[in-house]
């Protein structure tokens, strides 16, 4: 299937959609990992886990249809941290992360986030990459925030 990402628009969070992101999360994390009780509280509650607290989630929509999504949270007044990024399988490929990481970055410089953070695997080189290309740098990973996680990196946005 191709796309035109010209018609793939951006929305924000509403209560209708807050499925979504649970899906479409639990999609990914079913094929290459596991889900961990961190993921299963975040994706049953995103109103109160990451709105709630001062975050924003954004969905790709095309054709009346959610094709991806993703999450700044707040970690603290001056860093986000990017998560709960996911695209549909059949969608994969087809530049809906780039359009999302795009948005991402255009919200947190309006909304004066000076630190963006993210966790991920090194086995999902395509994400990997994606990230590169946005200009984040890989930093030292703590232990214990998840247990899938052997790679941090971060964007300085000011």
């Amino acid at each position: 299937m191709s796309l035109d990402t010209n018609k793939v628009k951006i929305i924000p969070f509403s209560i209708e959609l807050k499925d979504a992101i649970k899906t479409l999360n639990l999609e990914w994390l079913h094929k290459y990992f596991k889900v961990e009780p961190k993921d299963e509280k975040v994706l049953s509650d995103p109103q109160g886990e990451i709105i709630d607290k001062g975050g924003l989630i954004f969905y790709a929509q095309y054709n009346n249809q959610i094709v991806g999504t993703v999450s700044l949270l707040k970690v603290d007044a001056n860093t986000f941290e990017l998560t709960k990024m996911a695209v549909s399988d059949e969608n994969q490929g087809l530049g809906i992360g780039k359009k999302l990481m795009e948005h991402c970055l255009t919200e947190a410089k309006q909304k004066g986030i000076q630190k963006l953070i993210l966790y991920s695997n090194r086995k999902l080189k395509p994400a990997i990459h994606l990230y590169e290309s946005f200009g984040f740098i890989e930093i030292p990973v703590e232990e214990g925030v998840y247990e899938r996680a052997d790679i941090k990196m971060e964007k300085v946005l000011v």
